[in-house]
């Protein structure tokens, strides 16, 4: 196997693990923010459009990790920036 093989497997299988672990560890967030949220409403219903209006700014700031890991996979995938140093070292 030559190194632009290599690294080909490298970036998919790390852009994978990224996109895993970035939905997962945001599904979860949001799942937390949400049931706390939905406490606080729970116990405080006069409350209810302070605590709304919060939980989701909340949660656009939390699904902001989902997306930064959305585009570091787009980034090894499509515009890794070692394909041209392997690409170098595989014609030497």
């Amino acid at each position: 196997m030559d190194l632009v093989a290599i690294l080909g497997a490298i970036s998919i299988f790390t852009a994978g693990l990224t996109l895993a672990v970035g939905a997962g560890a945001v599904g979860l967030a949001e799942g937390f923010a949400v049931a706390s949220g939905l406490t606080s409403l729970a116990q405080q219903p006069d409350e209810a459009g302070s605590i709304s209006r919060t939980m989701f700014i909340s949660l656009a700031i939390v699904e902001t990790s989902a997306i930064y890991c959305f585009v570091v996979t787009m980034i090894l995938l499509f515009a890794n920036p070692f394909w041209q140093y392997a690409i170098e070292q595989a014609a030497k």
